[in-house]
């Protein structure tokens, strides 16, 4: 049998195109190898992500959409109080001590926060 993918990554590849490894010279019979050493100096295995997923814990999880676009967020960055500590319509400063845990809203000017 060929090699298998950890052989690339095993301390006893031989990286020889006419023998696998010293311990298994024309490779194993299962589809993993009982005598397997990682090798401490082998290239980590690249995982490949298709767009919109990741890797958590080695499994493939999609990734929900964003709700704002990069422009839209680096724009809430230059108004939104929880960043500024004022209102956008009338600058009143929020107690910024006391942060409100949803919504924004300016009891002085009736500014309402639609971001969430």
């Amino acid at each position: 049998m060929p090699k298998i993918p950890e052989c690339d990554r095993c301390l006893l590849y031989a990286h020889n195109p006419y023998f696998i490894c010293a311990v298994h010279p024309s490779g194993v019979e299962n589809d993993t190898c009982p005598n397997f050493i990682p090798d401490p100096n082998a290239e980590p295995e690249e995982l490949w992500e298709p767009e919109g997923a990741s890797y958590y814990n080695g499994e493939l999880m999609k990734q929900p959409k964003p709700r704002w676009t990069p422009l839209q967020q680096l724009e809430m960055l230059d108004y939104h109080p929880m960043f500024t500590g004022r209102c956008p319509q009338c600058e009143m400063p929020f107690d910024m001590k006391k942060t409100p845990p949803v919504h924004w809203d300016c009891p002085h000017c009736r500014w309402v926060d639609d971001s969430v």
